[in-house]
């Protein structure tokens, strides 16, 4: 890994680690994506701005990435369309067992030195080792 990499990553999960302080701060809303996008499906009476600033703030900054001339990822081949659906299916499902996704669970959780959220990120873990294990060299999926 290179050192623009390395100062990439560092300065994303700065502003990340920053975007969730303050919206503690001026919210009092833990920074978890699945959560915020929620709620703008089921939105609560003057509950709406703020969640569309801040998912409206996240597509735009990648749309600024791009903008600015940076390569999109690369892409590679790989499982098709219908596992792609059931994955994000499994996913979304999760983070309703697991009350909440990784960023909230795992930037604003662990943070807080919350226990559930402790917890919550070793299962995510577990289970994330476990998909892959099992996709790649039992299934043969993307391998």
């Amino acid at each position: 890994m290179d050192g623009e990499t390395i100062a990439r990553a560092i300065a994303g999960g700065a502003l990340i680690g920053a975007a969730s302080v303050w919206l503690l701060a001026m919210n009092g809303r833990i920074a978890g994506i699945s959560g915020i996008f929620n709620g703008l499906l089921r939105p609560g009476a003057g509950d709406i701005a703020w969640r569309v600033m801040f998912v409206g703030g996240l597509v735009a900054a990648g749309l600024l990435y791009l903008a600015l001339g940076n390569p999109a990822v690369p892409t590679a081949s790989g499982p098709g369309i219908g596992w792609l659906v059931l994955a994000g299916l499994l996913v979304g499902y999760g983070t309703r067992m697991g009350s909440g996704c990784t960023s909230g669970h795992g930037v604003c959780g662990l943070g807080r030195r919350s226990a559930r959220s402790l917890v919550a990120v070793v299962v995510f873990l577990a289970a994330g080792v476990g998909s892959t294990f099992v996709t790649r060299h039992l299934l043969g999926v993307g391998a």
